[in-house]
């Protein structure tokens, strides 16, 4: 089915020409000549996306933009604005637009905002679709991400999966997901069923390590309970362990550990009998076992035992086009575990999101969503609520990243200031406008104004 664009501008003539060129681009669109009427066309055409002039004959665009995002939140929608107007414009973003196209428009942009515009519905409507996959406890594929690189991951997850017994080693950096991987792997295995028991390594006391993986039997230390404990491979048994950092386990618990792997039995801490465990074993780190092996503190029995099948989940500041994605599906998350009404999230919000380098990975994001859920009164999310993220972005700033200004004793004119500041953003990309604009921290349409306001002429290969 077409995407249906509702255009609402008293102009007649620009209305009918826009009609026109959308519905050759495959749209379904409908007019609304008189701004008083447009809730009620807009309940009866239930648009997917609205152009709205900025200024019209009986009504101010903003004041009627805002209406239309206090009754119609989830409608992205686009303005319309002269050359003259570029503060308005703000404002209109500000106020909830999703973009904003200058007049005399472009026709290559309008077709690249209304894009952008789709793949925006299309992302909040898998998201709502996953979020009620979510709420029947099921993992699907595509709660990991949307991107190629991580379906060919999850893609051979779920053909390691099916085997019920290969042991897998997740790498990946801290916050990636490797556990929720593991429970994937789990839910589609043959031992789906089964327990599914999930050990830190890394937080086990030494002299309590033992005891946590195998069990102890009454009296085997000074503590002990009165009775047999079971450790977490018997707890297992018929399921799924996975042995989170494995690479913080010591040295004399790795030999045993390698037994259970090859032989599926091992002795409770002081005990006699001999207990054989049917388990598969799951292994994740964020640590280079290879290197670790090479340093004397990892066997390297063990790791080649550990490493019959890899995986190795890539941080998300190499996926960004998960980043949204992966955004709304906590928005959802904490919309419902906070009772707050917030539906989406706005192009500036967006933009802050996908320029930030996440070094905390899923886990950091799914942090930060839910601190900025936490204290949202707003329907939608804007830059102001991610502007912590820019300021920490700058205090962590790299040698590559530093910018160095020097103004002039005599001073300097701002607008030459600005025309360097693209021209060179501009050389760096070989030209490329939107490239250039996502360096500047600018949508499209916004660099090409300050370009034509500069008089900057673009071809490739500038300077």
């Amino acid at each position: 089915m077409s995407p249906k664009i509702l255009i609402i501008d008293d102009d007649d003539l620009v209305s009918g020409s826009l009609k026109k060129v959308l519905t050759k681009l495959n749209y379904e669109v409908e007019t609304c000549l008189k701004a008083g009427e447009a809730e009620e066309k807009i309940n009866n055409f239930q648009p997917d996306i609205i152009l709205l002039d900025i200024y019209l004959t009986t009504h101010n665009g903003i004041d009627l933009l805002k209406q239309i995002k206090k009754k119609f939140v989830t409608i992205p929608v686009v303005m319309i604005t002269g050359y003259a107007d570029v503060k308005m414009a703000v404002t209109a973003i500000k106020s909830g637009a999703f973009d904003f196209l200058l007049k005399p428009i472009d026709l290559e942009q309008l077709k690249i905002v209304l894009d952008k515009a789709v793949e925006n519905l299309k992302l909040k409507s898998e998201v709502n679709k996953l979020h009620t996959l979510l709420e029947e406890n099921e993992l699907t594929r595509e709660f990991f991400g949307k991107s190629s690189k991580i379906q060919r991951i999850v893609a051979s997850v779920e053909k390691l999966a099916k085997s019920g017994d290969t042991t897998i080693l997740l790498e990946g950096e801290s916050g990636t997901g490797k556990e929720v991987f593991a429970k994937y792997i789990h839910q589609k295995s043959p031992r789906a069923n089964a327990p599914f028991i999930t050990i830190n390594c890394a937080t086990i006391p030494r002299e309590l390590a033992e005891s946590e993986l195998f069990g102890h039997e009454k009296g085997a230390f000074t503590g002990a309970s009165s009775k047999t404990k079971l450790g977490k491979f018997e707890l297992a048994d018929g399921g799924t362990i996975l042995l989170d950092e494995i690479g913080e386990l010591s040295l004399d618990l790795q030999v045993k550990l390698l037994r259970v792997l090859q032989e599926k039995k091992f002795y409770r801490l002081g005990g006699e009998k001999e207990v054989s465990v049917n388990v598969r074993v799951l292994a994740a780190t964020n640590r280079n076992l290879e290197e670790e092996v090479s340093k004397g503190t990892f066997r390297e029995d063990l790791f080649y035992r550990l490493n019959v099948a890899k995986i190795t989940i890539p941080p998300l500041r190499e996926r960004k086009e998960d980043i949204v994605y992966i955004a709304y599906s906590f928005l959802n998350e904490f919309s419902q575990k906070f009772n707050k009404h917030v539906h989406g999230i706005d192009q500036s919000g967006i933009e802050i999101l996908k320029s930030y380098n996440w070094k905390g990975n899923v886990r950091e994001l799914r942090n930060v969503m839910e601190r900025v859920m936490l204290l949202a009164e707003e329907e939608e999310l804007n830059d102001n609520h991610f502007a912590f993220l820019m300021e920490n972005k700058a205090g962590v700033e790299t040698e590559e990243e530093k910018f160095i200004l020097q103004i002039p004793q005599k001073g300097i004119k701002i607008d030459v200031v600005l025309k360097a500041l693209i021209l060179k953003t501009l050389k760096i990309t070989n030209g490329n406008q939107v490239k250039a604009a996502k360096v500047l921290g600018l949508s499209r349409s916004k660099l090409r104004y300050r370009m034509e306001q500069l008089g900057i002429e673009v071809t490739k290969n500038i300077g």
